[in-house]
């Protein structure tokens, strides 16, 4: 399978330039893969470049974890950081996917000197 990189995959959410826009659907048409890092490097650029919303975040999230021609790494381990981002209104989802992609792997729990971060289960306040 194919896989995106963070350029081809904001460029099909954001929609700005309808020439990249038609050749990153007629790239993914027969399927794309996307990384973790690419994933959360999607998210970094529609917070600070875009400047999403927490919850246009979540909608978006969302929509990537249903898409029927994108897959997810680890596709189990980003709906349970997404849901975990939706419980959790102060934690960011990065660090939603730190913890679940560490759980993931059998890696728990994450240490962590962050407080808001510590409020999930799977982390350990250092």
């Amino acid at each position: 399978m194919r896989a995106v990189d963070t350029n081809v995959l904001v460029r099909l959410l954001v929609r700005y330039d309808p020439e990249q826009v038609d050749a990153a659907e007629t790239f993914v048409a027969r399927g794309a893969w996307t990384s973790l890092l690419v994933l959360m490097e999607t998210v970094w650029v529609l917070e600070s470049v875009y400047g999403l919303s927490r919850r246009q975040i979540g909608i978006v999230i969302g929509m990537l974890v249903e898409h029927d021609r994108i897959t997810l790494q680890h596709e189990d381990a980003v709906r349970r950081a997404h849901a975990a981002f939706e419980r959790h209104p102060s934690v960011g989802f990065s660090d939603c996917l730190i913890v679940e992609a560490a759980r993931k792997a059998g890696h728990i729990p994450v240490g962590t000197f962050d407080k808001v971060l510590s409020r999930l289960d799977g982390t350990h306040r250092l």
